[in-house]
């Protein structure tokens, strides 16, 4: 059995590893396999703008009725927001985690009976705007937010460009590591927890 797969279709939350040049291709191919699962997805963007998202899932034949954003990019670098997006807020800046946590509150509010699983685009992307220990702080509140709430997190990162001290950290959050390599889903669940990531 694919326990990758397998691990999707269950209440996780998930620390998901990939090569920084594949980071693009394994956000796609996370949110093809949730779809798939007929799972809802409320995406967090830090790391690029969600209509290049929504038509990139559209291209790849993912069914996008499934996918809400919190964009914390395009109003950021371009002062406004595109006409007539559907299923997504728009925030002033990547760096207030205060509009954010009211954002993903809101957000999953309004799709809770939907079981939806949320999924950050990229910590690295995160950290040009903030402080470490400021991600450490909102990725434990957001991990207990979904943890009471009783739903899926997937927080996904770049391989080997997280600083040790806070990649130790968010492991201790999650319930899981997945490392994805160039080929496909490799659960690590039991060697990353054990790992010496020094």
């Amino acid at each position: 059995m694919d326990s990758s797969k397998d691990c999707l279709e269950n209440v996780e939350i998930l620390l998901v590893i990939s090569p920084p040049e594949r980071l693009k291709d394994n956000n796609v191919e996370l949110i093809r396999r949730l779809t798939e699962n007929d799972r809802e997805i409320l995406i967090i963007t830090s790391s690029q703008p969600s209509q290049y998202l929504h038509e990139l899932y559209e291209a790849k034949g993912i069914d996008s009725g499934k996918i809400s954003f919190i964009d914390t990019i395009t109003k950021f670098a371009m002062g406004t927001v595109p006409d007539g997006v559907q299923r997504c807020r728009f925030l002033s800046s990547p760096s207030d985690l205060t509009s954010l946590s009211i954002a993903i509150s809101e957000s999953l509010k309004e799709i809770k009976e939907k079981k939806p699983a949320l999924l950050i685009d990229s910590l690295n992307a995160m950290l040009i705007y903030l402080p470490s220990s400021d991600i450490t702080k909102f990725m434990h509140f957001l991990t207990s937010k979904l943890r009471i709430m009783f739903l899926s997190g997937i927080y996904l990162a770049a391989e080997d460009s997280l600083d040790p001290k806070i990649m130790s950290q968010i492991m201790t959050f999650t319930d899981r590591v997945i490392n994805m390599d160039s080929e496909s889903y490799s659960d690590s669940e039991a060697d990353s927890k054990e790992k010496d990531i020094n």
